[in-house]
């Protein structure tokens, strides 16, 4: 039997998950991504090795038979899962059963400018996209794409499918040291993610031992780079690193200026701010001064000017 399940495993933002690989043998990616946990693998541009959606469809339901109180349902692969010739149909027949489950796909995003792809995505409740980087030869550099990928295509596609998908889209932007944390190639995401106006974005960084040598950024670090991107992007720090930073204290003008430079998440907040910060925070927020805004399933705080 081959692991096409694993999980369930418990999501803060999601609930209770149970995953679905559509690559359960082996790494099939048109990407090579130095960071990726799996190890380094020649690019594909198709599935090798092939499961039917048979297969799968038996391995979720003797998973939900077991799992009943499962939230959402995330497909995924040992590589890229919209490489899957059969995706989908695999939703069509996921969506007949799942009854009030959510689903969830976690893409690198490659072939979104294929209709295909597009309209496979559109079945999904949410869409989550990887886009390290804006510009070919960090594409290349870093995500160490196949050929066949290039990165004004994904930028267009994108676009294309965020004009028609009104479910939410999330952006992953997974951060390495001397890479795409250089100015410019910041700029270049901060201009296109203004165009796309994703639901969320999530900037993090590895955490987790990577296929190349390459280094993670602090949380610090992650926070400076927040602060070069556009205040009106939903951007939130996803870093398991946040507590390995000392809290410090902030004035109440230093609280109100931070927010207007960057919404933050309570979990942000309790990071950044000492104890007597987080009752001036606290303060604050009683008086009317910061508010909070809803964005890609996260509350911010914000500053309204």
């Amino acid at each position: 039997m081959k692991n096409i399940l694993f999980g369930p495993v418990n999501s803060r933002r999601f609930g209770k998950s149970l995953g679905i690989d559509l690559s359960p043998t082996k790494k099939q990616c048109n990407f090579d991504c130095l960071y990726c946990e799996l190890a380094p693998a020649k690019t594909i541009s198709t599935y090798e090795d092939l499961l039917s959606t048979q297969e799968i469809m038996q391995a979720l339901e003797e998973g939900l038979r077991l799992y009943p109180d499962i939230d959402v349902l995330t497909i995924t692969a040992n590589g890229e899962p919209t490489l899957y010739p059969y995706l989908s149909e695999l939703m069509d027949e996921i969506n007949k059963i799942k009854g009030s489950i959510k689903t969830l796909i976690l893409s690198n995003g490659s072939t979104i400018a294929n209709e295909a792809t597009q309209e496979a995505l559109m079945k999904f409740d949410t869409v989550k996209l990887s886009l390290d980087c804006a510009t070919s030869l960090c594409l290349k550099r870093l995500d160490r794409a196949d050929s066949s990928v290039e990165i004004d295509q994904i930028k267009s596609g994108m676009l294309a499918f965020r004009s028609k998908f009104q479910n939410p889209l999330i952006i992953e932007v997974l951060m390495v040291k001397n890479i795409n944390d250089k100015p410019q190639e910041i700029k270049a995401l901060n201009a296109y993610l203004l165009e796309l106006n994703p639901s969320r974005i999530d900037l993090g960084t590895i955490d987790r031992p990577p296929a190349y040598t390459v280094e993670p950024l602090s949380y610090e670090d992650l926070y400076r780079i927040s602060l070069m991107f556009d205040e009106r992007l939903p951007l939130y720090i996803a870093s398991r690193k946040k507590r390995d930073i000392d809290p410090s204290s902030y004035s109440e003008t230093k609280i109100l200026d931070t927010l207007k430079k960057r919404p933050l998440t309570q979990e942000d907040i309790d990071t950044l701010l000492d104890s007597p910060s987080l009752e001036r925070f606290k303060k604050l927020y009683e008086e009317g001064k910061i508010h909070t805004r809803q964005s890609g399933g996260y509350e911010f705080f914000v500053v309204l000017t």
